[in-house]
């Protein structure tokens, strides 16, 4: 599979990363897009995330990738209903949760695709009773 080029506001704030956080987000990025083809995107270049949602409002935020100095946190609103039985996330928020990653060996953990499969049909879910 092609690598989706990052949009402008996209590349623009991961630029701001060192090299290997940098390569490690995008390579989140393409996980991102390929578990949920068709998603929105938009960067947040004043709170340094990208966003991965349903819809324009907050309720229906699927991810966030948050670049640290160290790796790349992947957000996920509405964590605390999802079940993670090999306790990936971490966090003390009421609903939100994130998933500390340090390579992209990391992102082929079993785990971590099915924790992210349940993130996804949580808000799909979510966005279909709210629309109807």
């Amino acid at each position: 599979m092609r690598a989706i080029l990052p949009q402008k506001d996209v590349a623009d704030l991961l630029a701001l990363y060192a090299p290997e956080v940098r390569n490690l987000a995008l390579a989140v990025r393409s996980f991102v897009l390929k578990m949920v083809p068709g998603i929105l995107e938009q960067a947040d270049a004043k709170a340094r995330i990208v966003g991965y949602a349903f819809g324009p409002k907050y309720a229906d935020m699927v991810c966030m990738i948050m670049p640290t100095k160290a790796g790349v946190n992947l957000g996920i609103p509405y964590a605390v209903e999802l079940p993670d039985p090999a306790k990936l996330l971490e966090g003390t928020g009421k609903l939100h949760r994130h998933v500390k990653l340090k390579s992209r060996t990391d992102l082929e953990r079993p785990a971590l695709k099915s924790l992210f499969k349940a993130a996804i049909a949580r808000q799909q879910k979510a966005s279909q009773k709210s629309k109807g």
